[in-house]
């Protein structure tokens, strides 16, 4: 059974969870790409209270 559908194996319990790829956790892992999601967040947040006052 390869490991992505491991989640479907039980029939009584069916789970239907997407098991990230592995470009989708290097992503999630990697500390730059998370820095630079942080500051574009960041960013939206300030337009979005700047734009409130």
């Amino acid at each position: 059974m390869k490991k992505e559908e491991v989640n479907f194996g039980k029939s009584d319990q069916f789970n239907l969870t997407m098991i990230p790829g592995k470009f989708a956790k290097a992503m999630r892992t990697n500390i730059i790409w998370q820095f630079i999601r942080f500051i574009v967040i960041n960013i939206k947040m300030l337009i979005v209270v700047s734009k409130s006052h």
